[in-house]
């Protein structure tokens, strides 16, 4: 029997009779099979995963006593924003909002979610990351508009954390494996000639005498491509121009199709690049792994991801070699630890996308993974208000930037400039 919309409606209100649809026939209408299906076996790699998923990434046993919140403000100086933390005794710490995101978000910090941390322990933080999803349907906003702001939250509580037991941020999330981070160097420029991008990357290689390079290809997100050809070639001339020796990547930013990925990937395996970013839309899970299993060359992705379960997916199926979670726009060091233990389990790098002042925690971050990749992120970073770090300059030296092994974030912001800080209201 066909059955159309009208004959829904005709049999559920059947004349204003007072008959009603059951269950039981409108499965049958729909032809469903009122036979129970046998549940697939479970997957030993998610088994292995949840597993990880499950365990805690804060080390509590740090903390003896509670460390009770007393107040939590976002505080604004013209578009810039930091977080203030103080605990019931006295201790405070203060984060760094991602400020081109927290000029549209900072409402969401205030009214769903800086009261949810008073009067909490905050040796609970891992825990308190989770309920604050729930509190006021706060997981209804996931994405960027819940993550960003959670993040300023989780950074700042980290930071006063481990001003109390004198700690870096990195020895309160995991083991610090080293202070010295590798990084490449960004170039974030689309719509110009290959000979100016080549000419816009030595300039910045000058500067800081980085050993890799990543720039971009393609239009973004579907957008063509200009000049047209573009990308065809400035893949051998990157070669080229800076040899064999270097280590070369490129991010698409979901520029392509997937045949369209393939080929350019093709490419970029040609000329022995270390990985490509974003070949597709990010969403786009099981294109991505079509790509990735049709190129030999490693692919990267998560700068965009909002969900645990979905890295969950894409590690578990083989769909990234690297994973790329943004700490400002994945909610934060706890979240983005427990990708990167799964990334681990696998076999797989973890190499975090950096957004604004991000930067400073992903120093942090990578400090204490295992599986951090060869090198990181670096497009420009210009704290443009007085500071002091008394164990790094936070710029590359030959390459290399040296991560602050102080209390909490090892970076001190002028007191007279805080106070130039009003608090943000609702």
């Amino acid at each position: 029997m066909e059955f159309t919309r009208r004959k829904f409606l005709t049999t559920a209100v059947l004349g204003g009779a007072g008959a009603v649809l059951s269950v039981s026939s409108l499965a049958s209408t729909l032809n469903l099979s009122s036979k129970v299906k046998k549940l697939p076996g479970i997957n030993p790699t998610y088994t292995k995963l949840d597993k990880i998923l499950g365990e805690p990434v804060l080390k509590r046993e740090l903390f003896t006593s509670p460390v009770i919140i007393e107040t939590l403000e976002l505080i604004r100086y013209k578009d810039n924003f930091l977080c203030r933390v103080r605990s019931t005794g006295g201790v405070e710490g203060f984060s760094f909002g991602q400020n081109e995101q927290m000029k549209s978000l900072y409402p969401i910090f205030v009214t769903r979610m800086q009261e949810f941390f008073i009067g909490k322990d905050a040796r609970d933080l891992e825990s308190l990351l989770d309920e604050v999803c729930v509190y006021k349907s706060n997981y209804k906003l996931q994405g960027i508009a819940i993550w960003v702001p959670l993040a300023t939250i989780e950074f700042a509580i980290l930071d006063m954390l481990g001003r109390m037991v004198n700690k870096p941020i990195g020895a309160l999330i995991g083991t610090v494996q080293t202070n010295k981070i590798s990084v490449y160097q960004a170039n974030s420029e689309r719509y110009i000639s290959p000979e100016l991008t080549i000419e816009h990357l030595q300039r910045e290689l000058a500067k800081t005498h980085a050993k890799a390079i990543k720039f971009k290809l393609g239009g973004r997100m579907n957008h063509p491509e200009t000049p047209v050809g573009r990308s065809e070639k400035l893949i051998p001339l990157v070669r080229k121009t800076f040899g064999d020796k270097m280590f070369i990547c490129a991010d698409a930013n979901g520029s392509y199709d997937v045949k369209e990925a393939i080929r350019i990937g093709k490419i970029m395996e040609e000329y022995k690049y270390d990985f490509f970013e974003e070949p597709i839309p990010f969403d786009w899970y099981e294109e991505t792994k079509q790509v990735a299993d049709a190129v030999n060359i490693p692919i990267a992705g998560g700068e965009q991801e909002p969900s645990m379960h979905n890295f969950r997916w894409l590690l578990a199926n083989d769909a990234l070699q690297i994973v790329q979670a943004d700490m400002f726009y994945f909610g934060g060091m706890i979240r983005s630890m427990k990708v990167a233990r799964m990334a681990n389990a696998r076999g797989k790098l973890h190499i975090p996308h950096v957004s604004g002042i991000g930067y400073i925690y992903m120093m942090h971050f990578i400090s204490t993974i295992p599986n951090a990749g060869p090198y990181h992120e670096y497009k420009s970073f210009n704290l443009d208000f007085p500071f002091e770090c008394k164990t790094s300059s936070l710029i590359p030296e030959d390459g290399v930037v040296t991560v602050p092994t102080g209390p909490g974030l090892g970076i001190d912001i002028d007191p007279d400039y805080i106070r130039k800080h009003l608090v943000v209201k609702a």
